[in-house]
């Protein structure tokens, strides 16, 4: 294997942490219980894929979400609800990659929607006073490139960009699927799986 110049991130699970139950539960409140189902890879509504891959806006994103409650839910208890899963970003990965920016080139590959990007950016900001931007060479989120893993073409817009080497490129992240994509595109990768983070990683 040739030596790794360049790594390509995910977001959710790997720098930020997230907890897909407590957006499950806070829409239970909203009297949404199918929230699991309608989520899971085999059933996944199809707003949510349009939301992910930005062909729907905020406001029709929320009113999908509203017409599968029997409540009258407001905007903005849908977006608190939304955005429950986002949780923290550990200082000590925020420090790695900062490390990790001087040996490497960074690169960031998120399926994700606008009302997580402006909280999670929020969140961060918060934190650092810094936005995801400045920690690596490129960001890319599914919503605005129109691309969502784990389909190669999503993999080659990033190493056609950059003029990445795949044979040189670490992809991290901790869905299998995605794992799966990525070594479809010829890239290596670094699967974080249950139990263990970033931090585990021998860089």
């Amino acid at each position: 294997m040739e030596k790794i110049r360049n790594i390509i991130f995910d977001l959710g699970g790997v720098i930020l942490n997230i907890d897909m139950k407590k957006t499950e539960l806070a829409l239970q409140q909203l009297g949404i219980d199918t929230f699991s189902q309608l989520m899971s890879p085999a059933s996944v509504q199809s707003f949510f894929r349009e939301y992910e891959a930005g062909k729907i806006d905020n406001a029709s994103f929320i009113r999908s979400i509203q017409s599968l409650s029997p409540k009258a839910s407001t905007e903005k208890e849908i977006v608190n609800a939304w955005n429950a899963l986002l949780l923290d970003f550990p200082a000590d990965r925020i420090e790695l990659l900062k490390q990790l920016r001087k040996k490497y080139r960074l690169f960031l590959l998120s399926n994700t929607n606008a009302i997580h990007h402006e909280q999670f950016q929020r969140q961060l900001y918060q934190l650092t006073g810094k936005y995801l931007e400045d920690f690596f060479d490129r960001a890319y989120y599914s919503h605005m490139i129109g691309l969502c893993k784990p389909d190669v073409a999503c993999f080659q817009f990033v190493i056609n960009e950059n003029n990445l080497n795949p044979s040189e490129t670490l992809f991290v992240d901790d869905s299998e699927a995605n794992i799966n994509g990525a070594k479809e595109a010829g890239l290596s990768v670094l699967h974080i799986k249950p139990g263990i983070t970033i931090m585990d990683a021998s860089w």
